[in-house]
């Protein structure tokens, strides 16, 4: 069973920075994009950042040059590197993989549980 487990969130001044983590486990015979969303106010998951195998990145324009994905395959693991916080930016980040697992002829995206970011005035 594949699971995907996030590290990083809390509570940071305006102007600070986070590092977010998830980290993928279990029978995994390949990735594919990785990408990390938010929660909106009706439980809707809004695009973030995502990156492709190759490294190709997409980013929300409203964090552009102040965020930066990056990810680890070696370690089945997503990375986003979060700056120059805003209150804004509050919120729970959920990750998503697209993997292949042992079991699997198909790409199927696995979601984390979300962690908790929240900047203070």
């Amino acid at each position: 069973q594949v699971q995907l487990v996030e590290s990083g969130g809390g509570l940071v001044q305006a102007g600070g920075s986070l590092r977010l983590s998830c980290a993928a486990s279990g029978d995994i015979r390949s990735s594919n994009v990785m990408g990390w969303y938010r929660q909106g106010p009706g439980n809707q998951r809004d695009l973030v950042a995502i990156i492709s195998p190759t490294g190709s990145t997409n980013i929300k324009d409203s964090v552009k040059g102040r965020f930066t994905i990056s990810r680890d395959d070696a370690k089945n693991t997503v990375l986003l590197q979060m700056n120059s916080l805003k209150p804004e930016d509050t919120g729970v980040y959920v990750c998503m993989q697209r993997l292949l697992d042992g079991g699997s002829l198909s790409w199927e995206d696995y979601w984390g549980q979300g962690t908790q970011v929240t900047v203070s005035s």
